[in-house]
């Protein structure tokens, strides 16, 4: 199992970074083509968002984005620091089967938090959320295709 970890500034300038290097590990690993454009998306989507918890939050840390090939799925979470009830109530409402966006879910005070995870679980069939007051973790995995031997 081959891992990848990259951390970053909480800027916005360096999101474009961390989605070019997922794309490419995740071409490495075997991701089909044909969704690497949603990973992108997903991935760019996950770091805008703890990028943006990380400013409003006063967090200095950086975000960690982990990439891991395993043999039959490419995963990537996506950290940050930021503390707080949001990300608990983020959690809590998924868990209680409500969507991004839905009725059950009062995280995020503006709604963008609420709108990134909508894209996300849009984009990636398996997803999962979690946060306490340490922070937040998005884990998302794609299946790959074996590599083709070539004689």
């Amino acid at each position: 199992m081959a891992t990848v970890e990259l951390l970053f500034s909480a800027l916005p300038e360096h999101v474009r970074t961390a989605r070019l290097v997922a794309a490419a590990v995740a071409r490495r690993a075997g991701v089909d083509e044909a969704v690497l454009d949603e990973l992108r998306l997903a991935v760019g989507e996950a770091c805008s968002r703890a990028v943006g918890l990380h400013i409003s939050n006063g967090v200095t840390s950086p975000v960690r984005v982990v990439l891991i090939e395993d043999e039959k799925k490419f995963s990537i979470e996506v950290g940050d620091d930021a503390p707080g009830p949001s990300a608990a109530a983020l959690t809590a409402a998924r868990g209680a089967g409500g969507a991004p966006g839905s009725a059950q879910d009062d995280g995020g005070a503006d709604g963008e938090d609420d709108m990134g995870l909508a894209v996300i679980s849009g984009l990636v069939d398996d997803v999962e959320v979690s946060a306490d007051e340490s922070g937040g973790l998005i884990r998302m995995s794609w299946p790959t295709t074996p590599a083709h031997v070539l004689s």
